[in-house]
């Protein structure tokens, strides 16, 4: 049987050459017991060719170049606040409202028990009145929104103002209760003619 060849037995000599390669750079320390360089070829054995480094000016990064959020002209984008910010702006105020609130109150309670009768439906009118001044504030949140913020251009940092529109006319509903009730004007009319 004659000796056939194995697949670990072969080797392979020269890689298949690159006819557009570099030649390699010639070694400058002399190798002992090589043979004198004859023609390059790109791989020898015992001998490692290694590529030059790049020069250091060459760079393939880019430079970071700022290219803006948007159009020019554009309003920043807003910034968007935690819940409690809100409620802590909202209550800024409060105490002109809760003021007003009492007074209100206080005024209608008059009103109710002097007139006698049922107290559940003047009870729902006075609920109905504090419904229509907390819409009364959110109209003066929304104006006090498109006016100053986003006309003006300037933060609110409280809500007085619509606490105040608010507090006039809770003031007001109470001293239209008031009004209403007769003994009350009868006292004031002693005391104005008192003064007068």
């Amino acid at each position: 049987m004659p000796d056939r060849a194995q697949p670990w037995d072969r080797t392979v000599d020269l890689p298949p050459q690159d006819p557009w390669a570099h030649p390699p750079a010639p070694s400058a320390a002399p190798t002992s017991g090589a043979p004198a360089p004859g023609p390059q070829q790109p791989f020898s054995r015992g001998v490692a060719h290694v590529k030059p480094a790049m020069p250091k000016t060459e760079s393939f990064t880019a430079e970071h170049q700022p290219v803006g959020t948007g159009w020019p002209d554009a309003e920043p984008p807003q910034v968007r606040r935690p819940v409690g910010w809100h409620l802590r702006q909202l209550r800024k105020g409060g105490e002109w409202s809760f003021a007003a609130a009492v007074f209100a109150f206080v005024g209608w309670g008059i009103w109710a028990i002097s007139g006698g009768g049922n107290l559940l439906s003047p009870l729902v009118v006075f609920v109905l009145i504090l419904a229509v001044a907390a819409g009364i504030f959110a109209l003066a949140r929304l104006l006090g929104r498109l006016l100053i913020e986003r006309r003006l251009g300037r933060p609110r940092r409280t809500a007085r103002g619509a606490h105040l529109v608010a507090a006039v006319f809770l003031v007001g509903v109470g001293l239209a209760y008031l009004r209403q009730t007769g003994w009350v004007m009868d006292a004031y009319g002693w005391v104005k003619d008192l003064f007068v």
